[in-house]
């Protein structure tokens, strides 16, 4: 499915946009098999050099490959809107919507645009993020733990494209914070426990008050879930599997809970289980949950949760086409929802997949949330 738009998507722009170019045939047949063949980049990698969510190369030619995949993605995205725009004024004057669609000066600004926003978009994929800080007020969290910090991390996707240096700039950017307890929601690596050895070591370095906690994402399941978790729990992540700890600040107890991806359907391993999670929970006490996926908040919020932190969207990368991101999601994408009541957060991410390492109006970020009482005047 995936190669397969990502094949049409390169044929339209071969006939919107190499078609019209003042070039010889064989010229424009060249650029038409070097588009097909950056469309179809994921499947030559995956087929020579590993797996799709993790091929073995050099980090380099991963943003090489992202720059010239992005440059097509965003060449196809200005070019419907172009096309789109040229249809409305053709249902006016048919002449004026050929001359859109003709224009080949047009043509090459938007080729020059899309190549420059692309490598635009893999410095602001790659770039160590920044922190974001945000208050969560949540309805029945206790005075008494009002200003409790939260570090929310996800979508590391440890690679060859984000290697050790970067992640350990991620901790020492975490651990400045000074938080009460560290959260990874999800998605820290990409590849084999062998592989990613190197990469994921500076996570060891993590500390915070009352500890560091995560659950998986889809990509642990993609490759080796089963020998990543006790990795993870040797670099002394806790390992959230339908699973809650609890929590003690100033005499009072919060219930912080997780869940598995339903990418563990195909493996047969535990699916997600929020009443599992919760089961034998204080009453009485607020519970936060993490899910990778911001999907399900609606039924979340009715199991008791007060707070949902997500992650897996990326924000949607890229400014507008962000609301197909948003759709598949149920709606959610980025920022803080109000869910029945419940609070649901959906980072943008710290780190993305080095499949498409692009993002344009939709920064990663560590996120530093500090929670508040209702109770407490201010």
């Amino acid at each position: 499915m995936f190669h397969g738009v990502t094949a049409l998507i390169a044929l339209y722009v071969i006939a919107r946009f190499i078609g019209p170019m003042r070039v010889s045939t064989p010229s424009k047949c060249v650029l038409g098999v070097l588009l097909l063949l950056v469309a179809e980049h994921h499947l030559i990698t995956r087929i020579r050099f590993g797996s799709m969510a993790s091929p073995e190369i050099p980090g380099e030619v991963l943003m090489a490959l992202g720059w010239a995949f992005g440059s097509l993605i965003v060449l196809a995205l200005l070019l419907l809107v172009r096309d789109g725009i040229g249809l409305l004024m053709w249902l006016v004057s048919r002449a004026q919507g050929r001359a859109l669609w003709r224009n080949r000066r047009l043509n090459a600004a938007l080729g020059i645009v899309s190549v420059g926003l692309a490598l635009l978009g893999v410095w602001q994929a790659i770039r160590v993020p920044d922190v974001k800080t945000m208050d969560i007020t949540l309805a029945h969290l206790p005075p008494e733990m009002d200003g409790l910090r939260l570090v929310q991390l996800t979508d590391l996707h440890a690679s060859r494209l984000l290697q050790a240096p970067w992640m350990q700039a991620v901790v020492d950017k975490t651990n400045a914070l000074q938080p009460d307890v560290t959260l990874i929601t999800g998605d820290l690596v990409d590849g084999t426990p062998y592989a990613r050895a190197d990469d994921v070591k500076p996570l060891q370095q993590l500390h915070a008050r009352y500890g560091v906690f995560a659950i998986p994402g889809n990509h642990e399941y993609y490759v080796d879930y089963v020998h990543w978790l006790p990795v993870f729990e040797q670099l002394g992540v806790q390992m959230l599997l339908n699973r809650h700890v609890l929590v003690s600040h100033n005499g009072r107890q919060l219930v912080l809970a997780g869940i598995t991806d339903k990418a563990a359907s195909p493996l047969r391993l535990p699916l997600p289980d929020v009443a599992g999670a919760l089961r034998d929970a204080p009453e009485q006490a607020p519970v936060i949950l993490l899910s990778h996926r911001p999907i399900g908040a609606v039924a979340n919020a009715r199991q008791g949760v007060d707070l949902q932190l997500s992650g897996h969207t990326h924000g949607g990368q890229i400014w507008g086409p962000h609301l197909l991101a948003q759709w598949a999601n149920q709606g959610f994408v980025s920022g803080l929802y109000d869910v029945e009541g419940m609070q649901l957060y959906v980072s943008n991410g710290t780190g993305l997949w080095n499949g498409f390492p692009i993002r344009l109006g939709r920064p990663a970020e560590i996120t530093l949330i500090t929670l508040r009482s209702p109770h407490v005047k201010r």
